[in-house]
């Protein structure tokens, strides 16, 4: 049994380890074996709701968080000061290292093959992905096969009025699979992404930035990792000027996005200095991040300063900003254009609904961000064996996992710009926390055989620890103000956390409390109530998941449904209710006149066969 993946970043990579862990040969096809796991943006891993992803693929077995760790410079929590399910795991890492972390880390895993060419066409024979074939000319035969082909399809750089076919800067883009794809019959957009200058550290006037130091003790990301992480460097924040407002005001029709040659959507999350100035006209000024590219590199990305601008533009904007009026510009930002197909025409397992045996992960699929590909790229792998060796699919609902609330919103929703994963796009965030990871993933990687029976026992009994722990708040009893409490209801206090409920208790409750066992406990106890809350949603959630809708239902004779329901729900064709309800347009009103109309047709049925 063989997959076959196309594409060596994140998602190409995460799905290669999970299929050879699962006992399937996988091999990994890429254009430059020396870019496997390239940073091409910002050398940073996590953030907001993209740290919980990490920690999903960690605990379903990949490889980012561990290499993460092993490449981290700077390490912090986001949201500290909010609440638990909004913080969030970052790393800034250095990009030489991470990259020859994967590559040393992949070139040893049983099962898994590398190779360096271009895959010009996938092998179909009756409708099902069978092997590809390369220029050179040769074939690999594959049961599935993976396109993680990130922003190669049909690349192109903009610097200004310069434009060059590239997959990123000095690499080559993929013209002939793109071509392919597109013949196959799959529906492509075209989107739009970038990068900022990098400049050389002794050429920066540091004094004019704000320090941004990270953590201490620094916490890892990845649950596999055995030695303590250290900050090495510090990141600095500043801030554009309203000269540098003025000088792209004057310039903007310089920018490819603003002239209409690059066509493609942007992101509206992370958007260039360009997009910023027009969107934003009432704001002199916004964040730039100065932050390192690794230890032994005097490379600085300007975080902040995405554009397609010529470069003697973007060199006046650095003249505008104290700090950076000297600096030295040793690559210049550039805007990329790529084709994304259509996500709605994929299965939940991410296989095309039309093509068998053919996935889709990463960044072709209209999403941004190194996270959101490597968890594709985790779950198209499990799935292309789970397929392969005819088992059921693994399928995360959105109450489960942050993976779940991506996949589900752009296989049923669709995008219209690069998809990035907000805590604000899941409904249940209470439940999909970093700290509590394990209890919601732990069964099924150790199951799917992702972790071994060792790691899981191991992270089984933190688990049994923290709720033990729990458990003990709500027996054990204190005096508080000449008044008896039981610790869980002193923890629920908003002036409280569990060190203070310790203090008032008089001895600690455990003596191996880390920060994830303490935000775990404090989560547990504070939110209980909202948890509950939440838990009942998820039950009538899952209620309409159960109620299946026939398939080729003829929706233009159920009364109540407007046209253009009745259009989006014939052209989508929803299993269950569920669906149904998620699709644009589609009220509770419409929800409930389907299931009248559904349960009116299941009792005709049932007289019919008496």
């Amino acid at each position: 049994m063989r997959v076959v993946i196309i594409g060596a970043g994140h998602a190409g990579i995460e799905a290669a380890y999970a299929i050879a862990k699962m006992g399937v040969e996988a091999v990994l096809v890429t254009i430059q074996l020396e870019s496997i796991g390239q940073m091409s943006c910002n050398p940073s891993i996590g953030g907001i709701a993209k740290g919980h992803l990490v920690k999903e693929i960690d605990m379903l077995g990949g490889l980012m968080g561990r290499v993460a760790d092993a490449s981290g410079i700077h390490f912090k929590i986001l949201n500290k000061s909010k609440g638990p399910a909004v913080r969030a795991t970052r790393t800034q890492n250095d990009r030489n290292l991470y990259r020859i972390w994967m590559k040393d880390t992949l070139e040893n895993v049983p099962n898994l093959k590398l190779y360096q060419s271009i895959i010009t066409e996938i092998i179909i024979k009756n409708n099902k992905a069978v092997g590809v074939k390369l220029i050179e000319g040769e074939k690999i035969d594959a049961d599935a096969v993976i396109l993680a082909s990130g922003t190669f399809l049909n690349g192109k750089i903009y610097i200004g009025n310069t434009i060059y076919n590239a997959g990123r800067t000095n690499e080559p883009s993929s013209t002939h699979l793109a071509d392919f794809i597109q013949g196959l019959g799959f529906e492509t957009t075209r989107l739009k992404t970038g990068t900022p200058m990098r400049l050389h550290s002794d050429s920066i006037d540091w004094s004019k930035f704000d320090p941004q130091r990270g953590d201490e003790p620094a916490r890892p990301f990845s649950m596999f990792t055995k030695k303590k992480v250290y900050n090495k460097v510090t990141c600095y924040l500043g801030h554009s000027t309203i000269e540098v407002k003025n000088i792209i005001n004057d310039n903007i029709g310089l920018s490819p996005l603003y002239s209409g040659i690059i066509e493609g959507i942007g992101p509206r999350y992370c958007p260039s200095i360009e997009d910023k100035i027009v969107k934003f006209p009432a704001r002199d000024r916004h964040h730039i991040y100065l932050e390192p590219e690794g230890i032994r590199t005097k490379e600085i990305y300007v975080n902040g300063l995405s554009s397609s601008l010529p470069v003697f533009i973007q060199k006046k904007i650095l003249k505008a900003i104290p700090g950076l009026d000297k600096s030295i510009m040793m690559r210049p930002a550039y805007a990329i254009e790529y084709d994304s197909i259509l996500p709605t025409q994929l299965q939940h397992t991410l296989e095309s609904k039309n093509i068998e045996n053919l996935y889709f992960a990463g960044q072709v699929n209209g999403t941004s961000g190194y996270e959101e590909a490597g968890v594709q790229g985790l779950l198209a792998g499990i799935n292309s064996v789970l397929k392969i060796m005819g088992e059921s699919p693994f399928i995360l609902d959105r109450s489960e996992a942050y993976a779940g609330v991506l996949i589900d919103d752009i296989v049923t929703k669709g995008i219209d710009e690069p998809y990035r994963l907000f805590t604000s796009r899941a409904e249940f965030r209470l439940r999909l926390r970093e700290d509590n990871v394990f209890e919601r993933l732990g069964k099924y990687s150790y199951k799917l055989g992702l972790i071994t029976e060792k790691d899981y026992k191991r992270e089984k009994a933190k688990q049994n620890k923290r709720l033990k722990i729990v458990k003990n708040l709500d027996t054990i009893k204190a005096k508080y103000k000449n008044k008896g409490f039981s610790l869980a209801h002193l923890l629920k206090m908003p002036e409280h956390n569990l060190k203070k409920v310790e203090e008032i208790y008089g001895e600690k409750l455990s003596n191996k409390l880390n920060e994830q066992d303490i935000a775990y406990i404090e989560a547990s106890v504070k939110y209980a109530g909202y948890i509950r809350i939440q838990d009942e949603e998820i039950k009538k959630m899952k209620g309409l998941k159960d109620k299946p809708i026939p398939e080729n239902t003829d929706y233009f004779i159920i009364d109540g449904l407007s046209t253009e329901v009745r259009q989006k729900l014939t052209k989508k064709q929803p299993k269950n209710l569920l669906e149904a309800l998620k699709t644009p347009g589609v009220t509770p009103a419409s929800l409930n006149a389907i299931s009248i109309y559904l349960t009116i047709q299941n009792k005709q049925k049932s007289k019919h066969k008496k």
